[in-house]
């Protein structure tokens, strides 16, 4: 749905927020947040069902607390996530470490902290074993079963750097014995924005890999539940319900089987937070260049990597009056136009060969679901300051959960010759 339809900004006018907190600018919804979780919490009807919120994907820490108050624990993939994580209020034994090519530094810190540490190499495991002998442990396999919205984010099956190959069982089971180390667990992820087909599949690839194993106590099966980009073309959501029906099923019928109730655990990530935020940004300049017509805005890719880097889809909403978007019906025929950003690279680009309104110097515009690996993923090439951060709260209030960068903050690490 777009931004209007469930009145995202509370009342507030986008073009106001920008004045008052700067643009670029992230603004979040905490409604949303927490019906997103919600629907995660209510995937399975399983009783024993943990939701562990992948905290790569937006580690602010007042959107954390929010998450933890929902009932979620996380996903942690290094030691400055657990760090957040416990400013948050998160406990270690709320932490599963999913960790890979990490070096034995960063495992003993998670040993040290009493988190429990999922490793995904024999190499990994070994150097766990001589850090943390006697430890409870999980291990990350890869199943077999890979999908997802863009090669770059295809975590399972062949071609992937993620996971122990199931032919290497008998050696995983040596290194166990060798170290004492108890493997209450087993975990996979299949890659991001997957259907309800794919992720079954793999929950049923992951339940035949555990039979291989005695006395588990924990199978996680990862996240990827896709996230609907393409609201202005009639994309639909997914349906939850469904998929967790499917999934109740396997779990009930694989514990039955198995001889024990076991803890069944999910990793969402996108799914939480995505829909939870737009990128406000501001049309600087309109040019044609050659065959094309581009929109330069400061939206570039230091703010907003997914476009240049997974060639992502993100829905443009631009704002000239108040908090409704303009619409195709309600204006001139559409332009298409690119919309780019202020990096120094051609490959600086929000949207391409996009069909919009007519665009106007000082418009603002709106890059819908930009909650997941948006400000996580953004970075200060070219030395430009990231923007801040709001949360509309549920009482209707727009406040800083982050500020932007000052300049003197981003040479304050720096040492003089």
């Amino acid at each position: 749905m777009n931004t209007h339809d469930f009145n995202f900004y509370h009342g507030h006018d986008p073009r106001e927020l920008v004045k008052t907190f700067g643009s670029p600018l992230y603004v979040y919804n905490e409604r949303i947040l927490r019906e997103r979780c919600a629907e995660m919490v209510g995937f399975s009807s399983y009783p024993k069902f943990v939701v562990n919120y992948a905290v790569k994907t937006n580690s602010n820490l007042s959107l954390l607390k929010i998450i933890r108050e929902e009932g979620l624990h996380t996903d942690i993939s290094s030691e400055g996530e657990a760090v957040a994580a416990m400013a948050a209020g998160f406990l270690p034994k709320e932490m599963l470490f999913t960790l890979n090519g990490v070096g034995a530094a960063e495992l003993e810190f998670a040993a040290k902290i009493g988190a429990t540490i999922s490793v995904d190499s024999l190499s990994q495991l070994e150097t766990l074993g001589k850090v943390a002998a006697g430890g409870r442990i999980f291990l990350r396999f890869n199943s077999g079963v890979g999908g997802g919205h863009h090669e770059k984010v295809i975590t399972g099956g062949d071609g992937t750097k993620f996971g122990i190959m199931p032919q290497y069982i008998p050696q995983v089971k040596e290194l166990l014995a060798k170290y004492d180390l108890k493997l209450i667990g087993i975990n996979h992820h299949i890659g991001s924005q997957n259907p309800g087909e794919a992720y079954l599949a793999g929950v049923r690839a992951l339940l035949e890999l555990a039979r291989q194993f005695d006395d588990l106590e924990y199978i996680d099966f990862g996240g990827g539940f896709a996230t609907p980009y393409h609201k202005q073309s009639g994309e639909k959501p997914l349906d939850l319900r469904a998929i967790g029906a499917a999934a109740d099923e396997l779990f009930f019928d694989f514990a039955k089987s198995y001889g024990k109730e076991l803890t069944y655990v999910i990793e969402p990530g996108r799914y939480v937070v995505a829909e939870s935020a737009v990128l406000l940004g501001t049309v600087h300049s309109i040019k044609n260049c050659g065959s094309q017509k581009y929109a330069g805005t400061d939206l570039g890719f230091s703010v907003f990597k997914r476009p240049t880097v997974y060639d992502a889809h993100h829905d443009i909403e631009i704002y000239r009056g108040g908090a409704r978007p303009l619409h195709l019906t309600e204006t001139a025929p559409p332009e298409r136009i690119n919309i780019v950003g202020n990096q120094c690279e051609t490959g600086d680009y929000i949207a391409r060969d996009r069909d919009l309104p007519p665009l106007r110097e000082g418009d603002i515009l709106g890059v819908t679901d930009a909650g997941a690996y948006g400000y996580s993923m953004a970075c200060r090439y070219n030395h430009r300051a990231r923007p801040a951060e709001v949360l509309i709260t549920i009482a209707g209030d727009a406040k800083l959960i982050r500020r932007r960068d000052t300049y003197e903050e981003m040479l304050e690490n720096m040492q003089g010759l």
